[in-house]
């Protein structure tokens, strides 16, 4: 039997290993060439610590309360020299992925489609080659490379791990270096690199209520989030709060309602700007976070969108006093993670 490590460096690489049954990550790690931080390997230094976010594990009694506290334990800190996992795990390592002789991994594929879902939106299918493999954790992105130049832009998954097909929706923007590629020159079967996985934005595991808040295209990593909880099973309470700026921005809808239909406490709601609108929900996705969907502060929010609706939420917890048991977002910017999300 062996178990899937996500290491998540501090320079926003991930990497995955795979570890055997009964074999400790920092051995896994070495035998992979990931060269984790380490002095002793004993339990003694404390060198090779980390943070656990996800999975279960045993550590046994072999290290000593300088290398590794109770306290520190209680909050997930792991020694890596220590830690047999019992599960798949996603471990937080403090340290760069440079120094640890890794680095981000690159994958071939091709363009597969190339629809325009809006003036505002786009989706980008990419088949992988048949070797490439790419790892990741839904809610995280990828650089791609816009043929013709010496540029890539940067865009979270839509699709589920392990998919031959990458799916991303990428915002049309006018003048934009991707916009321009997919909307006048993209043709079936064009090569592409993706660089990646990256980011620390990615789903925790749900243990409590969760509130998603999107904004645009940073619809994308939910959509993947949502098909990891369909495919996995979720009995906790989950709701999407989606924000647009005119009625015709509003995609992947049909996706979202085969999610509530799958998920038997999944939630959503749709919101749009544009005062002239016709829409039930008008107004930015503050205007509509009630006291339902936050639960008294037990609730874990993950938001994803353009910077001044990342501000806006921040200053609305400020000014309600509301302090999510975790908060996690993404910011997006034209140049990087914002011509999609």
């Amino acid at each position: 039997m062996s178990y899937t490590i996500a290491l998540n460096f501090e320079d926003g690489v991930t990497r995955f290993i795979g570890c055997k049954e009964g074999e400790t990550v920092l051995d896994a790690a070495y035998r992979q060439k990931v060269n984790l931080p380490m002095d002793c390997s004993d339990g003694v230094c404390g060198t090779c610590k980390g943070r656990c976010e996800q999975g279960a594990f045993d550590m046994g009694d072999e290290y000593i309360e300088e290398a590794l506290s109770d306290e520190e334990a209680a909050e997930g800190m792991v020694l890596t020299c220590q830690m047999v996992p019992s599960s798949d795990c996603v471990i937080q390592v403090p340290v760069a992925s440079t120094l640890c002789k890794t680095q981000v991994g690159k994958v071939e594929g091709t363009v597969a489609v190339v629809d325009s879902l809006s003036e505002d939106s786009i989706e980008l299918v990419v088949e992988l080659d048949e070797q490439a493999e790419i790892a990741f954790l839904p809610g995280q992105y990828v650089h791609i490379d816009v043929p013709g130049t010496e540029l890539y832009r940067s865009y979270s998954f839509s699709s589920l791990p392990g998919e031959k097909h990458a799916t991303f929706l990428i915002r049309n923007i006018p003048d934009g270096v991707m916009s321009r590629y997919l909307s006048s020159r993209a043709q079936a079967g064009d090569r592409l690199t993706l660089t990646g996985p990256l980011g620390s934005f990615y789903l925790r595991e749900v243990t409590r209520p969760v509130l998603m808040l999107a904004g645009g295209t940073g619809l994308a990593p939910f959509l993947s989030m949502l098909a990891q909880l369909v495919e996995k099973g979720c009995e906790a309470p989950i709701h999407l709060i989606y924000g647009v700026n005119k009625d015709d921005h509003l995609v992947k809808v049909d996706a979202l309602e085969a999610f509530a239909q799958q998920l038997p406490r999944f939630t959503y709601a749709t919101v749009v700007v544009d005062e002239a609108s016709a829409h039930p929900r008008k107004g930015y996705v503050t205007h509509h976070m009630d006291a339902e969907v936050m639960h008294d502060g037990d609730v874990d929010v993950y938001l994803c969108g353009p910077p001044p609706m990342v501000d806006a939420v921040l200053r609305h917890f400020d000014a309600e006093g509301i302090t999510p048991q975790s908060f996690h977002y993404e910011k997006f910017t034209p140049n990087q993670a914002g011509e999609a999300a």
